[in-house]
C-alpha cells in the first residue's frame, strides 16, 4: 500500500490549539402515524413527500464534552458542506415512488466522501401515501495545510500541501503539494468536483511538474454511480514524463524515461438493477503509447523497454450483485463501514491492429470476479482476482493474475474477547506475472506488505504475501480527536522466478512480526488510518537490513 502523508494528524493537532463548537440540530419531524415497512410502502405506492437534509458540523456543542470555546471556533471557521451538495448525491426526489433500496445506497454514496464522518437517512414520518425522509450528515474537518510525513521500507517521504477537500462546502477538492520521495521530488496543483455544475459528471484536473519529468491530466467521466444508473461515459487524457526505476534488494539496479500519452473516450449503458443484479454493457476506444530513453538523472547501466503503441476499441461486460453489510471496527476505528458482499465479474476485451496505428497487433483484456461471504458468528471473507494483459501473434504478454483472499473474524461473546473490541484478521495475496515488460516488476517489501525489510526488497514473477493481525479497537478517544487503536501482526512471503534484471535467485520465505498503534481520525477527512508500527525481520538476507524497522504511515484501512 501507498504510504500518503501524516497531515491528517497535524491537521488534528492544529484543531486541538485551534477551538470548535457545532451545535446538532433536531429533527423537525414527530411521527404521529406508526411508519410501515419499506416492502408495505413499496406495495401501497407511497410517494416521497418532504426531504429534511440536517447537516451536522464537526463538534457537537448540545455534547458537554464537546462544548468548549475550543472546539467552538473550529466549527466557526469550517464551512458546513452545503444542501445542495448533499441534495445532488441522492438518489431518490419529492414525488417520486418510495424505495428502501434506494435510500440505502443514497446513504452509501454520502458516507463514501471524505469529508462526512457518517451519514444516514430514514422515513421519519408518514401521512396520506406520503413518506417524509430525514437525510443526516457529519462533517469533518477538511483543511490540511503543513509538512506531510511518512517512513516505510526504511525510506522516508516528506513534504507540504495545503489542500481543501470540501472547498466552501461543494465537495470540490483543491490540493497545492510539494513532495520528495525516494523516486523524485514533484510540484502538483489538482482541482476535483464530483458533481460538476450539479450533475453527476467528475472532473479531474492535474500538473505536476516533476525532477524527472512532467504531469498533466484531465478526465471527465460520469460513471455507473448506482446500481440503477442507466447511462455512463467519459473522457480521459493523461501526458506526462518520468523516470521508472527497476529494484532488487532495495537497490536500484537500472533507471530510464518513460513518455506515456493516454486517451481513453468510452460509453455505456444498462437496464438498471433486476432480481438483486445490474448488468452495464460498455464500449470505448483507447490509445495507450510509452516512449523510452535514458534518464539524465542515471549513470549506471541501462537496458531500455522497447517503445509501444496500442490503439484498439474495446468492449465490455459487468455483473453485478446487490448485497451490502453495514459494519464496525473492522477496517476503520469507530465509523460505519459498508461491505460490498455482492458477488461481481469483469471481462473487457480489445483489438488493437496496424491500421488503427498501433505499433503491433494485440489483443488487450483484463478480467474480474470476486464475492463475499458471511459466515457463522459474524465472520466476514472476501475473495477477488483480477487478470490483465494482452496476446501477441498467439503469445500471453505481459499477463499478471492477482488473487486475495480477506478473513475478518469478530471476536466478542466469548473468552477472553467478551468486550467485542477485538477482531482477527487474516489475507492472503498473490500475484503471476507472465513474459512482464521490462518496466513491470513483481515486488515484495515494506512498502506493500511486508513490514519487517526494505521496500521493493524481493522481484521475481509471482508473489505470495500472508499477513495475520489481532486487532483491538479501544474506547479511548484523546482530545475527543482520534479513535484509537492497536495491532500485533505477523507477516511472510516470498517471490519466485528470475526477473529480467537482478539477482537470478529468490530469498526463499521472508518472515517478520511486530506491533504498533492506530489513530483513525475522527474529526478529519484527510486520511483514514494514521499507522505507527515497529516490525522485526526474522532474515537478515545478504544485504544485512536492520534489525528493527519504523513505520509511519497514512493507510486506507486499519
Amino acid at each position: 500500500m501507498r504510504a500518503d502523508s501524516l497531515a491528517p494528524l497535524l491537521a488534528a493537532l492544529l484543531l486541538f490549539t485551534a477551538p470548535q463548537a457545532a451545535a446538532a440540530a433536531h429533527s423537525p419531524h414527530k411521527v404521529t402515524q406508526s411508519i410501515p415497512s419499506d416492502a408495505q410502502l413499496e406495495r401501497s405506492h407511497a410517494v416521497v413527500g418532504h426531504i429534511d437534509i440536517l447537516n451536522q458540523n464537526i463538534f457537537d456543542l448540545a455534547n458537554p464534552k464537546d462544548n468548549n470555546w475550543l472546539f467552538g471556533l473550529a466549527d466557526r471557521l469550517h464551512p458546513v458542506t452545503r444542501k445542495h451538495t448533499i441534495r445532488e448525491q441522492l438518489l431518490f426526489h419529492t414525488g417520486e415512488p418510495y424505495s428502501g433500496h434506494l435510500l440505502e445506497e443514497s446513504a452509501r454514496i454520502l458516507r463514501a466522501n471524505p469529508y462526512f464522518y457518517d451519514a444516514s437517512i430514514r422515513p421519519v414520518a408518514y401521512h396520506d401515501g406520503v413518506v417524509d425522509i430525514q437525510v443526516v450528515t457529519h462533517d469533518v474537518w477538511t483543511l490540511n495545510p503543513g509538512f506531510n510525513f511518512s517512513r516505510s521500507g526504511g525510506k522516508s517521504t516528506t513534504g507540504v500541501q495545503l489542500e481543501e477537500i470540501n472547498t466552501l462546502g461543494t465537495g470540490t477538492d483543491v490540493k497545492f503539494e510539494h513532495s520528495s520521495s525516494v523516486d523524485r521530488t514533484e510540484s502538483d496543483i489538482m482541482v476535483r468536483n464530483p458533481h460538476t455544475f450539479g450533475t453527476w459528471f467528475t472532473t479531474d484536473i492535474a500538473y505536476g511538474t516533476l525532477s524527472d519529468g512532467k504531469m498533466r491530466q484531465v478526465i471527465l467521466d460520469r460513471p455507473f454511480y448506482a446500481l440503477e444508473t442507466r447511462h455512463a461515459g467519459g473522457i480521459a487524457i493523461n501526458d506526462s514524463t518520468q523516470d521508472d526505476s527497476l529494484y532488487d534488494l532495495g537497490q536500484q539496479i537500472d533507471k530510464f524515461a518513460d513518455h506515456s500519452r493516454f486517451f481513453q473516450i468510452y460509453g455505456g449503458f444498462s437496464d438498471g438493477l433486476a432480481n438483486g443484479w445490474t448488468r452495464r454493457y460498455s464500449a470505448g476506444l483507447t490509445y495507450d503509447q510509452h516512449v523510452f530513453a535514458d534518464s539524465t538523472l542515471w549513470t549506471g547501466p541501462t537496458v531500455l523497454p522497447q517503445d509501444r503503441k496500442y490503439v484498439y476499441p474495446w468492449l465490455r461486460f459487468d455483473l453485478v450483485q446487490d448485497e451490502w453489510l453495514k459494519l464496525h471496527n473492522h477496517n476503520q476505528i469507530g465509523r460505519t463501514e459498508d461491505f460490498d458482499m455482492g458477488a461481481y465479474a469483469t471481462v473487457q476485451v480489445g483489438w488493437a491492429d496496424a491500421a488503427f496505428g498501433s505499433s503491433r497487433d494485440a489483443i488487450p483484456f483484463q478480467l474480474a470476479a470476486g464475492d463475499g461471504y458471511e459466515l457463522a458468528r459474524g465472520n466476514t471473507l472476501l475473495v477477488s482476482s483480477v487478470y490483465t494483459g494482452r496476446v501477441e501473434k498467439g503469445t500471453l504478454d505481459n499477463g499478471v493474475l492477482s488473487s486475495a483472499v480477506r478473513f475478518y473474524d469478530q471476536q466478542s461473546g466469548y473468552w477472553p474477547f467478551r468486550e467485542g473490541n477485538w477482531l482477527f484478521f487474516s489475507t492472503l495475496a498473490g500475484s503471476v506475472g507472465t513474459r512482464l515488460d521490462l518496466e513491470n516488476q513483481i515486488l515484495l517489501g515494506g512498502d506493500n506488505g511486508l513490514r519487517g525489510y526494505p521496500l521493493r526488497y524481493e522481484d521475481g514473477t509471482s508473489r505470495a504475501l500472508l499477513s495475520l493481525e489481532e486487532r483491538y479497537f479501544s474506547d479511548w478517544y484523546p482530545f475527543r480527536l482520534f479513535r484509537v487503536g492497536a495491532a500485533v501482526f505477523f507477516d511472510m512471503g516470498r517471490t519466485w522466478g528470475a526477473a529480467q534484471l537482478g539477482q537470478p535467485s529468490s530469498l526463499g520465505m521472508l518472515k517478520d512480526a511486530g506491533f504498533g498503534l492506530r489513530f483513525g481520525n475522527a474529526r478529519t477527512g484527510l486520511g483514514n488510518v494514521i499507522h505507527v508500527d515497529v516490525a522485526f525481520p526474522f532474515d537478515s538476507g545478504p544485504t544485512h537490513i536492520r534489525k528493527v524497522q519504523f513505520l509511519v504511515q497514512t493507510q486506507q484501512e486499519f
